[in-house]
C-alpha cells in the first residue's frame, strides 16, 4: 500500500444520476477508514478551475445515502477543454495538496480526466455514474437501475389509461445514444415495441408490428422510444406518422425526460455506488490511476479510461429477442 496519498479529492461531472450521493459519502467514509484526509470539490471540473473546494469528514455526508441528484453539484466545463483550464485545475490541486482525485461522471468526465493524468501526471480514478448504462467495462452504472424503475413505473401508470381508452402511446425515454432503458424498461413494462438507436426498425415495419397487435386483440399498445431512435426527426413527427397510417388507435405522446434522473436511489444503486466507492480509494492506496472502477459478473474491476470511454456500447442482442418473442 501506498504511503504517499494523504489527501483525495472526490467531484461529481456531468448529467446527475442517482446514487451519486452514495458513492461520494462511500469515497469521503473510506477516507476515514484510512486515515486519509477527504476534500469535495463542487460543480465538477468546473469546481476544479475555480476552487471550488470544501473539507469532508464522515459526519459531512450523514443522511445522504438515500438522496438523488448530488450534494456536490454537477457541472459542464467547457474550460477545461482548453490547456489553460486544466493548468489552472492543477494548480489548485496543488496549493490545496490534493494527492490524487476521484472523479464520479461518464465518458465524457474520463476522457477529460485521462487528458489531465498525460499532462500533468496526477492521479485519477473513475466512478461510472450515468443513468445510460454506456460505459464500456462495467456491467452497470451508478443510477441505471433506479432509472429503469423510475420509467416502468411510470409507463405502468401510462398504460392503465391506455387500457381505458384504448390508446397508442409513444413514451419516450432518455438514451441518445444508447438504448439500454428503453429495451429493458419496455420489456420489463410490457412494451409492444421498443425503439432503440442501435436498430432501425422502420416507419413501415414498425406499423405493420402495430397493425398485428391490434388484430391480435390487443386494444392498446405501448411504445418505448428511446430519445435517440432514427426513425423519425423526433417523437411527434413519428406520432404524425402513425396517426396518418394508422387510424385503429387515438395515438398520444409522453415525454418522461428529466423525472429519470432524480428519485431516492434503489438498493441495488446504493449498494453499487458505495462498492465502487472503496474500490476507487483501494486502488488510489494501491497505486492505481487512468482507470474506472466497474463492476462485471458482481465482481469489482480495474478498466483503464481508454477501454471504458472506447465508443459504441454493444446492445444486448438476445435480450431484442426477447422483446421480439414476448411481445406478440
Amino acid at each position: 500500500m501506498s504511503t504517499k496519498i494523504k489527501r483525495i479529492a472526490v467531484l461529481t461531472s456531468g448529467g446527475d444520476a442517482p446514487g451519486m450521493n452514495a458513492a461520494i459519502r462511500a469515497v469521503v467514509r473510506s477516507c476515514a477508514y484510512h486515515k486519509l484526509e477527504c476534500v469535495g470539490v463542487f460543480r465538477g471540473l468546473q469546481g476544479l478551475i475555480e476552487g471550488d473546494f470544501k473539507e469532508l469528514g464522515p459526519r459531512s455526508v450523514k443522511n445522504i445515502i438515500n438522496r438523488g441528484g448530488t450534494l456536490l453539484k454537477s457541472a459542464r466545463s467547457q474550460e477545461f477543454r482548453t490547456k489553460e483550464g486544466r493548468e489552472k485545475a492543477y494548480k489548485n490541486l496543488q496549493e490545496a495538496q490534493i494527492d490524487a482525485l476521484v472523479v464520479i461522471g461518464g465518458d465524457g468526465s474520463f476522457t477529460g480526466s485521462s487528458i489531465f493524468i498525460e499532462e500533468f501526471d496526477f492521479p485519477i480514478v473513475g466512478l461510472p455514474g450515468t443513468i445510460d448504462n454506456d460505459i464500456n467495462g462495467t456491467d452497470y452504472t451508478i443510477g441505471y437501475d433506479t432509472a429503469l424503475n423510475t420509467v416502468i413505473e411510470a409507463i405502468d401508470k401510462i398504460r392503465d389509461t391506455a387500457n381505458s381508452h384504448n390508446r397508442l402511446f409513444l413514451v419516450e425515454v432518455m438514451g441518445r445514444d444508447a438504448g439500454d432503458i428503453a429495451l429493458n424498461a419496455g420489456i420489463g413494462a410490457g412494451a409492444e415495441e421498443i425503439l432503440i438507436p442501435e436498430q432501425n426498425l422502420g416507419k413501415e415495419r414498425l406499423i405493420s408490428s402495430l397493425k398485428r397487435s391490434k388484430k391480435s386483440g390487443k386494444s392498446s399498445s405501448i411504445v418505448v422510444v428511446a430519445e435517440g431512435d432514427q426513425i423519425g426527426k423526433n417523437i411527434f413527427e413519428l406520432a404524425e406518422y402513425i396517426r396518418q397510417n394508422l387510424d385503429e388507435y387515438e395515438v398520444k405522446v409522453t415525454v418522461l425526460g428529466h423525472i429519470q434522473r432524480g428519485g431516492s436511489p434503489s438498493c441495488y444503486d446504493r449498494v453499487l455506488a458505495s462498492r465502487l466507492g472503496v474500490g476507487a480509494v483501494d486502488a488510489l492506496l494501491a497505486g492505481k490511476r487512468d482507470i474506472m472502477i466497474g463492476i462485471s459478473h458482481n465482481k469489482i474491476v480495474h478498466v483503464p479510461f481508454s477501454e471504458a470511454i472506447k465508443g459504441e456500447n454493444e446492445i444486448d442482442l438476445d435480450l431484442i429477442r426477447v422483446a421480439d418473442i414476448i411481445s406478440v
